[in-house]
Parts: structure tokens; C-alpha cells; sequence
């Protein structure tokens, strides 16, 4: 078996490695000549086994993983990354159905692009998932960087959850964005608009299930019964509230 992937640059703190996943080699060739010009360090596979062993030789600070791949496909790939790893993770699919994308942001995936794309759109999102994953927002940090609701700490600086037996709690990108967003408005309706452009960005091409998805594996994460939330409430007609108090240490 032909381990598909290869390596640019020698490494920097400045600059993002990105590891492409595709089964399509003349994407893969087209993807990597974009990046590197716009000075990311590529590494690329073809298939979930190379994925794997390059994550272990040269730890991605990204990743763009494509829906169908020989062998395991990209959905069982994004859930075992999901839960292995706290990379960044932008799915790419050429189905144009909505449960596909749904199911992709439910595993994990911190973004997706439906194919086929221009290239400058992917360089846009995976800055865009960059900035969240580890830079901040303005208007949204705290003077202080640790929230506390209902017994839970939130470190904004480590982006760190932690339960209220100091249970660590792995959060994507996009978990961390919208919580951030409800514990700094907290006891108010804020629409499905309005936690989009907070916790994404005004402008940013996303549809309101997509921010179902995240409240419902943000519930999972941090309600006693996620069927019966008691931190995060859905208001009927309006969006979502959270509804704990918040103080900040």
C-alpha cells in the first residue's frame, strides 16, 4: 500500500501546517500548490490510513477532509479525530444533501464546503476556524479570563471547560465559540442570526440548523439531561437563551 503524502518546509511557529485528505490526486495537487503560496506547510493522504500515520509524524494544525474516501469514509474519520484529537477539522463533500452536513457538524467538523469550491472560499474558512480555534474575539473576552455557571469553569486564555468535579470537558472550535457567546449574554434571547454572526462572524455562509447542530452537542456536554435542558433554552419563535448566572474570576 503507497503511503500518499507529502511534506513541505522544515516547520515554524509562524506558520500553520495543514494536512489535506482527498482521494482525488489532481485536487490534492491543485490544493497544495494554493496553500503553499499562501505559505501554509502542506502535508497530504489519500486515504484514512495515511491520514493517521501523518498525523503521527507531523501534527496538523488543520484539517481538510473530504465526505468519501476509500475505506473509511470521511464521517467515521472526523468522529475518531473528534474524539482523539481537538485538531481542526473542515469537511468537504460533493453531495449537496443537508443531512450530510448536519451529520458532519454533529461528529465534530468545525466547518464544511460543498464541492466544488473555489479555493479562495477554503482559505477564507480555514482562516476563519483559525482565528476561532485560537485567537480572540473582539467584543466578546472577558475582563477576566475564567466564566463560572452552575459549578462550571470555563478558562477562556486555555480554552479549558471543566465540569463541577474538575472533570476536563473537550470542546471543538465551534462549541467553544458559541458558549463563550451565551455565557457573555447570558438571560437573553439571542436568534439563531444573531449567534451566527457572534460566534462566526458577519458574513459567514452558515444555515440555522447548523447552529441546532452545536446547542445540541453543547447541551450533551453540559446538561444534567440534555433532552431536558435546563442552561440552555430553546424559545419558541426566538432562538436560544442561557438561562444560569454567570460571574467571572
Amino acid at each position: 500500500m503507497v503511503l500518499d503524502t507529502l511534506f513541505f518546509g522544515r516547520g515554524s511557529p509562524n506558520v500553520s501546517r495543514l494536512l489535506i485528505v482527498d482521494d482525488d490526486v489532481e485536487i490534492l495537487s491543485l490544493l497544495k500548490q494554493f496553500f503553499v503560496q499562501h505559505a501554509y506547510e502542506v502535508d497530504l493522504a489519500t486515504h484514512g490510513e495515511a491520514m493517521w500515520a501523518m498525523i503521527e509524524k507531523n501534527r496538523p494544525d488543520i484539517i481538510i477532509l473530504d465526505l468519501m474516501l476509500p475505506g473509511e469514509g470521511g464521517l467515521s474519520l472526523c468522529q475518531k479525530l473528534r474524539a482523539r484529537t481537538d485538531i481542526a477539522i473542515v469537511m468537504l463533500t460533493a453531495m449537496g444533501e443537508l443531512s450530510d452536513r448536519i451529520v458532519g457538524l454533529e461528529l465534530g467538523a468545525d466547518d464544511y464546503l460543498t464541492k466544488p469550491f473555489d479555493p479562495r472560499e477554503l482559505l477564507a474558512r480555514l482562516r476563519a476556524v483559525q482565528r476561532r480555534a485560537g485567537e480572540k474575539s473582539p467584543g466578546l473576552e472577558p475582563s477576566r479570563p475564567i466564566i463560572t455557571f452552575a459549578d462550571w469553569h470555563l478558562d477562556i486564555t486555555c480554552r479549558e471547560l471543566r465540569s463541577p468535579e474538575g472533570v476536563m470537558i473537550p470542546l471543538s472550535a465551534g462549541e467553544f465559540d458559541l458558549l463563550r457567546v451565551f455565557l457573555e449574554h447570558p438571560q437573553r434571547i439571542l436568534t439563531r442570526e444573531q449567534l451566527i454572526d457572534l460566534a462566526r462572524g458577519q458574513g459567514h455562509d452558515a444555515y440555522d440548523r447548523s447552529i441546532d447542530v452545536q446547542v445540541s452537542r453543547l447541551r450533551r456536554k453540559i446538561e444534567p439531561d440534555s433532552k431536558r435542558p435546563d442552561l440552555i433554552r430553546t424559545v419558541r419563535n426566538g432562538g436560544y437563551m442561557f438561562c444560569a448566572k454567570v460571574t467571572r474570576s
